[in-house]
């Protein structure tokens, strides 16, 4: 093709197994990016398990069903009879009911079959993090594919490992049995895409996949959405966090030790936007520390809220053991909130190092979390300065546009080395 000539838009096939509406990162990287791809012209098709996800207009969506097992409000449920249609039905329930997780192995499976009646209309695949067997069949069958991996589960495994109880150690190390298929598979794919290159080492290291096998392109953010709203007035003291899961990655336990340190020499309140699971130690935690007053737990809020809430914290905080990425810490650059995070996995990467644009502790670590807090709440000065270099990062290095653009350079990659 001449150099002058545009390269013709692209039909993409964009697989998600669960589309996490409402948390999750990877239901917010399906939403901005497939849109974002649209807007530059291509043609993009969803292809979800449920729950399925929120899409903008101009996104096609093809529903993938499952027995969809881990619905609310009955997680874990037994199915009718008359649901089960098929040997992948039957193979889904019998994992769930021996303690596993089967989605991503099920549901690489039925969207094979899916894709063997659309032959011709789509020129590249991209998995969303799938990475079930099922695909190795996908590529079997001819079709050019691409896989993002946000970072390596293997991480989340171990630390939920370490802190688990005796007890739920055996049924948490059956819950990711699913990781050895995801591993095996990941080293077969031609070509996985991922977040940052903290990521590309770890999936290297921890999961074996050839570094000259992956590229790297960072993820968005809505920075017309997520903004500074003058009209939102800051709350003294008001903290915030995000967290899809309250679970030992994510760090909520040292955040809240940190809380109750500031709570002994100012008042303060946090915002946590996420839910405990049931049977989570978080709620206790939260009694036992005396800050029941001070934690609030925001669910199933709109994107705008999301907005409000940001806005209405003088300090955003990260506090997760590790990150892939993390959009949260993004998020709140993008309204213009002073952050405070942890050097866990990718965060330095994304929040810059030098101190102008984040104030970076070690992970795990209150003491470090409450100081760096209280340093943000009470130099307004440094504040306001975190405030707007972080948005000033964010427009230059973490648009959905410049996401989708560096997405497309690894579809043609795909393309020119299927054609090879």
């Amino acid at each position: 093709m001449d150099a002058q000539t545009p390269e013709a838009p692209l039909r993409i096939a964009f697989l998600i197994y669960r589309g996490n509406p409402h948390s999750g990162g990877q239901g917010v990287y399906t939403r901005y990016l497939t849109k974002a791809l649209v807007d530059l012209g291509h043609e993009v098709e969803v292809f979800s398990g449920p729950p399925y996800p929120v899409l903008d207009d101009g996104v096609k969506f093809t529903p993938v069903p499952s027995l969809d097992l881990y619905r609310e409000p009955d997680p874990f449920r037994v199915p009718w009879p008359w649901e089960f249609k098929s040997l992948i039905d039957v193979e889904e329930f019998l994992i769930m009911a021996s303690g596993g997780f089967p989605e991503p192995r099920t549901w690489s499976r039925r969207i094979r079959k899916v894709l063997a009646n659309r032959v011709g209309d789509f020129d590249v695949i991209h998995d969303n993090q799938c990475l079930g067997s099922g695909l190795l069949g996908v590529v079997k069958d001819g079709w050019p594919l691409l896989t993002t991996l946000h970072h390596p589960i293997t991480v989340d495994r171990d630390l939920d490992l370490s802190h688990a109880s005796p007890m739920k150690y055996l049924t948490l190390k059956r819950w990711y049995a699913f990781l050895g298929m995801q591993k095996r598979v990941a080293k077969q794919l031609p070509r996985l895409v991922t977040v940052s290159s903290s990521s590309k080492r770890d999936i290297t290291a921890q999961m074996g996949v050839p570094a000259e096998n992956m590229g790297v392109v960072a993820v968005g953010v809505d920075h017309v959405r997520f903004r500074r709203l003058p009209h939102v007035k800051k709350v003294p003291g008001r903290l915030m966090t995000t967290a899809s899961a309250d679970v030992p990655l994510k760090g909520l336990m040292p955040l809240l030790e940190a809380v109750a340190k500031v709570k002994t020499e100012r008042d303060v309140s946090l915002t946590i936007v996420g839910k405990p699971r049931s049977g989570s130690k978080v709620a206790a935690r939260v009694a036992e520390l005396g800050l029941q007053d001070v934690v609030t737990f925001a669910t199933g809020i709109s994107d705008d809220r999301m907005v409000e809430l940001f806005n209405e914290a003088e300090v955003a905080v990260v506090p997760s053991l590790y990150e892939g990425f993390s959009l949260p810490a993004v998020e709140a650059m993008a309204c213009s909130t002073a952050l405070v995070a942890t050097t866990g996995g990718a965060l330095p990467e994304v929040v810059g190092t030098d101190g102008t644009t984040g104030i970076l502790v070690p992970p795990n670590d209150p003491g470090a979390l409450a100081a760096a807090i209280i340093q943000v709440l009470d130099d307004k000065v440094l504040r306001e300065s975190l405030e707007r270099n972080g948005r000033k990062r964010v427009e230059s290095m973490f648009t959905w546009k410049a996401c989708a653009e560096g997405t497309v350079r690894e579809y043609r990659e795909v393309l020119a080395n299927a054609h090879r």
